[in-house]
C-alpha cells in the first residue's frame, strides 16, 4: 500500500469560518486528495494525498482555489514559510484594512448626516436616496461584490448573500435609512467579531508559547548561537539563566532550578545537577547549565507538544461535525422560509401588504447567519485543549477532549502508572544449602542482559560487579523470565508460570511484591521479593475520578494476583487482573468494553511499550509522557506529561468545562435566533434586533468560548 503524504500549510489572513469551510470541501475534493481539513482556530491546511505525483497539481488547484473563494488569504509552507512573501502579505493586509476603515468613517458620517437632515430638514427623495445610498455602497460594496462572486461560483447561502439580499430588499420598500444602518451595524460587528478571534487566537498562542528560539552550542571556538533545528545529538549546548532550554539532553555540569510550569502547568521549580534528565521548553531559572543533547529537535519534548496541540484541531469533534451540517442546511431552510413569509401572508391574510411582510421576511434574512456557531465551538474546543496544555495535558484532538466528558470506566496500568516503578529487592529467601549472596549472585547475572527495572533492582541489590564470562546461552522467555548457564550452573529466573511450564513445584508465597524464582540445574533455589511504590497521588487520582462519576475502576498487571491485590486494597479499586501478558491486557480490556453500562467511554492509562496495543484499543487511550515510552506515547490519544495519574481527573473536568461552554454557546445563541426570528415573523422585531442576533451573539459566543483558556479545577481536587 502506498505511503499517504501529507503537508501542512499556513493560511495567513484567514478570517472567516464559512470560507474555511468551503476551502476544506473543494480541496477535498480534488482528483488524488485523500483528506483535507482546514483548522480555522490556528489558520492551518492539512492535505493528504496517495499519489506524490500529484501533489504539483493538487498545490496548484489549491492556490486556485483558495485565490478564489478568499483572495486576501496567503498560503505558506508550515514548515518553512517564505519570509518575503509574509512580510509582502502582513504589508498588504494593514493598507486593506486602512481602505475599509476609511469606507466605514465616510459611509457612517453620511449615515448620521442623512438622519440629521430626516429629522431636521428633510431632503428631497431623490437627495434623500443619494445619501442613503452612498453611505450603503460605502460601507457595504465589499460584501455585494463577494456575494455577486460566490453566488456566480454557485455558493449562494452565506452571509454575504443574507446581508446583501436583506439590506437591498429594504432600500427596494423604502426603507433606506433602516438598509444602511443594517450594513452599517453588521460591518461593525464584523470588526469586533474579527478582533475577537484575533485575540483567542493570540492567548491561544500564547498557552504554547515554549518554543526555543536558539541554542548555544559549544565549538572549540566558543559558543554559537545556532537554531535548535541544527544541533546533532551528543553536541554540548549552555543554557544561561532565563534562557530556554531547546533540546531535551541531560546535564553535564552546572545545577540550577527549572520552571516547567508551562510543560507539567506546575509553578514549583524542579532542581537540576550533573547527571539530571531535562526537557526541552524548561525556562533556566538560575546557575549555568552545560547539557548533552539526547534526542534531536524534531523528536524533542517541545516539539512533540507543538505537534500535538497545533495539529488536534485536525480531529474535530462529534459536536463541531454536526454544527457544519447543521449550518449547511438551517440558512437555506430559513432563506426559502423568509421567501415564504414575503409572499404568501399578503395573497392570504385579508389587509397584509407586501411591504410589511417584506421587512419581516427581511429581519429573518439578516438573524439567519449561524456564525456565532461556527466560530465559537472550533474556537472553545482548541481553547480546551491549549488550556490543558498548560495543565501539562496533551489532548491529540477536540473529538477525545469531547469523549473525555463521558468516562464510565478507567482501566489504570501498575507499574510506571499507579506506582513509581522503582525497585528494590526487600528479601532474599535462598531454598536448601544455598546462602543468600549464592542466590542474589545467580539472580544478578542471570537478569544481567535486561534493562527491565526488576532486573535492574537485583543487580544493585547485589552490588558488585558483573562476570561476563561466566554467562552463556542465554534464553529470554516471553512474559515469564530467562533460561541461562551460569558457571556450571543452569539457571531458571521468572515468575511462576515459568516454573509451571518447566515443571518444578513452587512454595506458597504471600509476600506483598512481585517474586522472582530461581532454580538451579532444575530444582527450585529460592526467591526474591521486589517491591514497588505507590505514587504519591495514586489515591487522590482515584478519589477524585470516584467523585467525577466515574463507575469502574480497575487495574491490569503483569504481576502476581497478591501484589495486584495489595495495590487494590490501598487506593480501592474495583477489580483487579493480574499476571496478564501484552495480549492479555487486550483480551481483558474487551471484556470490559462488552460488560460497561450504557454509551460511557473506557480509558485506558498505561506507559510501556507493551502498554501500546491496549492503548490503541481502548476508546481513550491515556499515556504518561514524564518517563512514558514512545511507543505508548504515539499509541495514545492523551498524553499526561508529569505522569501523575491525578491529572486524569482535571482532563475530565476541563472536557466537562469545555463541553458546558460549547453547549452555553449553541443554547444561547439558538434561542435569541429563535426569538428574533418569531418577533420578527410577528412583526415585532426590526432590523436592529436582528443586527444584535447575528453579530452581536456571534461576539457574546466568542467571548464566551476564550474563558475555557483559564485554568480550573473541580471542587474534588482542591479539597484534597
Amino acid at each position: 500500500m502506498e505511503a499517504v503524504l501529507k503537508r501542512e500549510y499556513i493560511l495567513h489572513n484567514l478570517c472567516c469560518p464559512k470560507c474555511a469551510e468551503k476551502i476544506e470541501k473543494h480541496i477535498g475534493n480534488l482528483d488524488g486528495v485523500s483528506r483535507a481539513v482546514v483548522d480555522f482556530p490556528v489558520q492551518k491546511l492539512v492535505i493528504e494525498a496517495q499519489n506524490a505525483g500529484l501533489w504539483d497539481d493538487i498545490m496548484t488547484r489549491t492556490g486556485e482555489i483558495i485565490k478564489s473563494l478568499e483572495p486576501s488569504v496567503e498560503l505558506y509552507d508550515a514548515v518553512s514559510p517564505p519570509k518575503q512573501e509574509e512580510a509582502a502579505g502582513k504589508a498588504r493586509v494593514p493598507a486593506k484594512n486602512w481602505i475599509g476603515r476609511l469606507s466605514l468613517i465616510l459611509g457612517m458620517g453620511l449615515f448620521a448626516l442623512g438622519l440629521v437632515f430626516e429629522y431636521v430638514s428633510p431632503l428631497t427623495p431623490l437627495l434623500r436616496l443619494a445619501v442613503f445610498l452612498a453611505s450603503y455602497l460605502l460601507v457595504g460594496g465589499k460584501v455585494l461584490i463577494k456575494a455577486v462572486k460566490n453566488i456566480s461560483k454557485g455558493e449562494i447561502f452565506d452571509e454575504n448573500f443574507l446581508m446583501s439580499i436583506a439590506t437591498i430588499g429594504a432600500f427596494a420598500i423604502g426603507e433606506y435609512p433602516e438598509g444602511a444602518a443594517v450594513m452599517i451595524f453588521y460591518q461593525i460587528g464584523e470588526a469586533f467579531q474579527n478582533y475577537a478571534v484575533g485575540h483567542s487566537r493570540k492567548s491561544i498562542s500564547a498557552l504554547m508559547d515554549i518554543r526555543p528560539d536558539y541554542a548555544n552550542l559549544k565549538t572549540a571556538a566558543g559558543l554559537e548561537r545556532v537554531s535548535p533545528e541544527t544541533v546533532g545529538i551528543g553536541s554540548l549546548i549552555v543554557v544561561k539563566p532565563g534562557e530556554k532550554i531547546p533540546l531535551d539532553g541531560v546535564v553535564v555540569a552546572g545545577a540550577s532550578a527549572l520552571d516547567t510550569s508551562a510543560l507539567t502547568g506546575e509553578s514549583l521549580p524542579r532542581d537540576v545537577e550533573k547527571g539530571s534528565a531535562v526537557l526541552s521548553g524548561s525556562i533556566n531559572k538560575s546557575g549555568l547549565l552545560t547539557i548533552e543533547v539526547s534526542k534531536a529537535f524534531g523528536e524533542s519534548t517541545v516539539s512533540k507538544i507543538l505537534n500535538l496541540v497545533q495539529n488536534a484541531g485536525s480531529k474535530k469533534s462529534v459536536t463541531e461535525n454536526f454544527i457544519t451540517k447543521f449550518a449547511r442546511y438551517y440558512t437555506p431552510v430559513v432563506v426559502f422560509t423568509a421567501a415564504a413569509l414575503a409572499i404568501f401572508p399578503p395573497l392570504f391574510i385579508p389587509g397584509a401588504s407586501f411591504p410589511e411582510w417584506i421587512n419581516r421576511a427581511l429581519v429573518f434574512l439578516v438573524v439567519s447567519c449561524p456564525c456565532a456557531l461556527v466560530i465559537s465551538i472550533p474556537l472553545s474546543f482548541f481553547g480546551g485543549i491549549g488550556g490543558a496544555s498548560r495543565n501539562g495535558i496533551l489532548v491529540k484532538g477536540s473529538n477525545y477532549l469531547e469523549a473525555l466528558t463521558n468516562v464510565d470506566t478507567v482501566v489504570f496500568d501498575k507499574t510506571g502508572t499507579l506506582t513509581r516503578g522503582v525497585f528494590r529487592v526487600t528479601k532474599v529467601i535462598p531454598a536448601g544449602d544455598l546462602t543468600e549472596e549464592k542466590l542474589l549472585y545467580y539472580a544478578a547475572h542471570a537478569e544481567s542482559n535486561s534493562s527491565h527495572p526488576i532486573a535492574l533492582s537485583i543487580r544493585n541489590a547485589y552490588g558488585k560487579e558483573i562476570d561476563p564470562g561466566a554467562i552463556e546461552g542465554c534464553e529470554e522467555i516471553a512474559g515469564k523470565g530467562v533460561s541461562v548457564r551460569v558457571g556450571d550452573a543452569q539457571i531458571l529466573a521468572g515468575n511462576a508460570k515459568l516454573f509451571e511450564a518447566a515443571e518444578i513445584p513452587l512454595p506458597t508465597m504471600e509476600e506483598p511484591g512481585t517474586v522472582v524464582y530461581l532454580a538451579v540445574n532444575g530444582a527450585y533455589a529460592g526467591c526474591l521479593v521486589i517491591s514497588d511504590e505507590l505514587k504519591a497521588d495514586s489515591l487522590r487520582a482515584v478519589e477524585d475520578l470516584r467523585a467525577l462519576g466515574v463507575k469502574q475502576i480497575a487495574m491490569f498487571t503483569g504481576d502476581s494476583k497478591a501484589v495486584g491485590e495489595s495495590i487494590a486494597k490501598q487506593i480501592g479499586l474495583d477489580a483487579v487482573y493480574a499476571e496478564l501478558l501484552p495480549h492479555q491486557k487486550v483480551e481483558s480490556l474487551e471484556a470490559l468494553e462488552r460488560n460497561k453500562s450504557g454509551s460511557g467511554k473506557l480509558v485506558f492509562v498505561g506507559d510501556g511499550i507493551n502498554d501500546a496495543p491496549v492503548l490503541a484499543r481502548s476508546d481513550i487511550g491515556i499515556a504518561m509522557g514524564g518517563i512514558g515510552s514512545d511507543a505508548a506515547i504515539e499509541a495514545a490519544d492523551v498524553v499526561l506529561m508529569t505522569d501523575e495519574p491525578s491529572k486524569i481527573a482535571n482532563a475530565i473536568h476541563l472536557a466537562r468545562r469545555t463541553r458546558n461552554i460549547v453547549w452555553q454557546n449553541i443554547i444561547f445563541a439558538l434561542s435569541v435566533k429563535a426569538l428574533i426570528l418569531v418577533l420578527g415573523a410577528l412583526g415585532l422585531a426590526t432590523m436592529w434586533e436582528a443586527v444584535f442576533g447575528d453579530v452581536g451573539v456571534a461576539l457574546i459566543a466568542i467571548l464566551n468560548a476564550m474563558r475555557v483558556m483559564k485554568r480550573g479545577k473541580p471542587r474534588a481536587l482542591s479539597q484534597n
